[in-house]
């Protein structure tokens, strides 16, 4: 596992304390690979999911720090959103 997704699941576990339970969701980085994050947590994985966010690694460590809006990085085109869009909303607000 790359350094930059180790760094990501350890912030998500950070920030998302106690896990994601309204489903699941994939984080995709852009070539770095994948993050997986539901009611256990956040880990590497490619798996199916209730909605994919997919975002370079800028954007993706500005979002987790929070520097960055989920919803102004999909409004700007930096973040798509493939599959449950309510859920990846509930995730967008967890994040902020």
């Amino acid at each position: 596992m790359s350094e930059v997704l180790t760094k990501a699941v350890e912030a998500l576990n950070e920030k998302m304390a106690g896990g994601f339970d309204a489903g699941v969701a994939k984080f995709v980085i852009e070539g770095e690979g994948a993050i997986m994050l539901d009611a256990d947590g956040a880990r590497a994985g490619d798996e199916e999911a209730d909605v994919t966010l997919t975002a370079d690694v800028d954007t993706f460590q500005g979002m987790i720090e929070g520097d960055v809006n989920p919803t102004a990085a999909f409004m700007q085109g930096k973040l798509s959103v493939d599959g449950d869009m309510g859920l990846a909303m509930q995730l967008g607000s967890a994040l902020s």
